[in-house]
């Protein structure tokens, strides 16, 4: 029976007549939470939890693994309201809580999830891992694959093109390197950063081994063969995103499938699925977008300081040198990233270019290579004008300048200093500015969050914060910022209103539904993939859509089951359709596995 306006209304109105007393019943209280780093503490840290309630808190208790109680305390004081069904965040202060072993906190009626004083294991190695996953491993036809002019789009923020593909080259080699995210596109843009990232990592870290080097080379390889010496091309993209208006043809977003089906699908419409489309940067020889140009540099050139054989680093020195060399550095204009812009909107390029310098200078150093102190002159400049013109974020994708601040720190410390455009006092404000922001994020926030969880890239921008934090230290010996690292830590872990661990299989309650092809096709546990996290609550207005044929249902019901925790903007829905808030991608994972490497024991 389907009911008017007129019916309903009348239904509404004899139900308030017969039952006037509903009206004045109250609905019940939303239950409480307690958040908590799922993953744990370390034992002489700063320890934080908190409790999302209604009403007024009192005393909490930790227990251990067998029941027992270990620690009993008041609830800190209240940070401020989440949303109206949680008017009441209270801090739980656990810091005097440093024997290792398992424990769960009560409080306000809830408890929380499992944690650790000293985790037997973190996450590091499962993030590595994730990497393996990301290998392209099946799309052979890349081996020689055709260059296409770029795309006309139909408008600025889509990846509908108009009209054909037009063929200007090839064949190249571009099989290998890391699928991006859920989908199967290749970015040279995002595949710099990340691999500049994990050999950041094996240098600055604490996690060793010959798995993270060899997931390093693998990025490596596939760099140089997108940057072609001999013609002065990089080529920057695998693949186009979606058809076109006309219907002659789909792309990678249009499908969802395994990768292994590419090469033998013969659909009509699926020929660039099958042969998959190169882009360039520019045309050989011309001028590279000067993000794209540091990006690339700094990734050969930290690996030529890890290089054991100097002529192997003198090589990739070289090969930094060169791609650095093409950098379009006047005239600028729209920064190159990828295809459509859109995908990935990069607007400074300073820091990339600062980066590239200062690690080539650091390559230079080691090898006594004589331009060692021009390319320190380079970095110099390049961060004078990040400190003057482009500051206001933090390290992330789109802004390297706090590895770049604090690696040029050590490279003029290594030269003995003379006059630069930028002294060792300048880049430490410089770091010291990005911590700022995130720590008055955080000091508004009820559970101290120093990113912006209702913006694009909540998650990376946390680990990335908390790189930060390390990197400072390590420059300046000031322990300052510490505690706000750990925090921002601790939000990705589960210390969040969602109560969810945005790194999957780390904690009792971490991701469950990414927007994954592989790991949603196959069933496989998706351990070590990291997510966006919360995003503006804005992007779900209009629903998730409707899933692909191919595509299984998760969660299994449909329900957002953290439709509750939605507030301050910022919502996380943990479903196989919420590209805006589940899908993993290689520059979150870098940023995580960077920033746990410099704390892990």
């Amino acid at each position: 029976m389907k009911l008017t306006r007129s019916v309903v209304a009348l239904t509404l109105a004899t139900s308030v007549v017969a039952t006037p007393a509903l009206a004045d019943v109250a609905p019940p209280p939303a239950p409480a939470h307690v958040r908590v780093d799922q993953v744990g503490y370390w034992p002489n840290e700063a320890k934080h939890a908190y409790l999302m309630t209604n009403g007024r808190a009192g005393r909490f208790t930790v227990v251990d693994h067998h029941g027992r109680t270990v620690l009993t305390g008041q609830a800190g004081a209240d940070r401020g309201a989440w949303n109206g069904a949680y008017p009441n965040v209270y801090d739980l202060d656990l810091s005097k809580l440093k024997t290792p072993g398992r424990y769960r906190i009560k409080a306000g009626g809830a408890t929380s999830s499992e944690f650790q004083i000293a985790p037997s294991r973190t996450p590091v190695q499962d993030v590595l891992r994730f990497f393996g996953v990301q290998r392209d491993t099946t799309h052979r036809n890349d081996r020689a694959a055709s260059v296409y002019d770029w795309p006309t789009f139909t408008g600025p923020d889509t990846d509908q093109t108009k009209g054909e593909l037009k063929k200007i080259g090839g064949p190249v080699d571009v099989a290998g390197g890391w699928f991006d995210a859920g989908d199967y596109l290749k970015f040279t843009h995002i595949l710099a950063y990340v691999d500049t990232l994990l050999w950041a990592a094996q240098r600055d870290g604490k996690v060793h081994g010959p798995a993270l080097r060899d997931e390093a080379t693998h990025g490596l390889k596939y760099l140089d063969k997108m940057w072609d010496e001999k013609s002065k091309t990089l080529y920057i993209q695998v693949g186009v995103g979606a058809g076109n208006e006309e219907g002659t043809f789909v792309g990678d977003h249009d499908v969802w499938r395994l990768p292994e089906a590419d090469d033998g699908d013969t659909a009509e419409g699926h020929q660039f699925i099958r042969n998959r489309p190169v882009f360039r940067a520019a045309a050989p020889g011309q001028p590279i977008s000067p993000n794209l140009a540091g990006r690339t540099a700094a990734a050969f050139a930290l690996a030529s300081q890890l290089e054991p054989d100097r002529r192997r680093a003198a090589h990739l020195l070289e090969q930094a040198s060169s791609v650095y060399a093409m950098a379009k550095t006047e005239n600028v204009g729209q920064l190159v990233t990828s295809l459509p812009h859109a995908f990935y909107p990069e607007s400074v390029w300073r820091d990339d270019m600062q980066l590239g310098a200062a690690e080539m200078t650091l390559a230079a150093q080691r090898l006594r290579d004589p331009r060692a102190n021009r390319w320190l002159a380079d970095a110099a400049r390049w961060a004078r004008g990040y400190l003057d013109e482009d500051q206001g974020d933090t390290l992330n994708l789109y802004d390297v300048s706090a590895l770049a601040h604090a690696d040029l720190v050590k490279a003029i410390r290594a030269a003995h200093s003379f006059d630069l455009a930028v002294t060792e006092a300048d880049l430490i404000a410089g770091l010291k500015a990005q911590l700022d922001i995130g720590a008055d994020r955080a000091a508004a926030d009820p559970f101290r969050a120093g990113a912006e969880h209702d913006q694009f890239d909540a998650v990376p921008h946390a680990f990335g914060l908390a790189a930060t934090a390390d990197l400072y230290r390590k420059v300046t010996g000031d322990r300052a910022y510490s505690a706000f690292a750990t925090q921002q830590r601790n939000w990705t872990f589960g210390a969040n209103p969602w109560g969810v661990s945005f790194v999957a299989g780390a904690g009792a309650n971490s991701i469950a539904c990414p927007h994954h092809q592989i790991f949603n096709i196959t069933g496989k546990p998706a351990t070590g993939a990291v997510v966006n996290g919360p995003n503006s609550a804005d992007l779900f207005e209009d629903g998730l859509g409707e899933p692909f044929e191919e595509m299984p249902p998760c969660p299994a019901d449909g329900k957002d089951k953290y439709a509750q925790f939605t507030g301050h903007g910022s919502r996380f829905v943990d479903d196989v359709r919420s590209w805006q808030a589940s899908e993993p991608a290689d520059d979150f994972a870098a940023i995580a596995l960077y920033s746990l490497s410099l704390t892990s024991p």
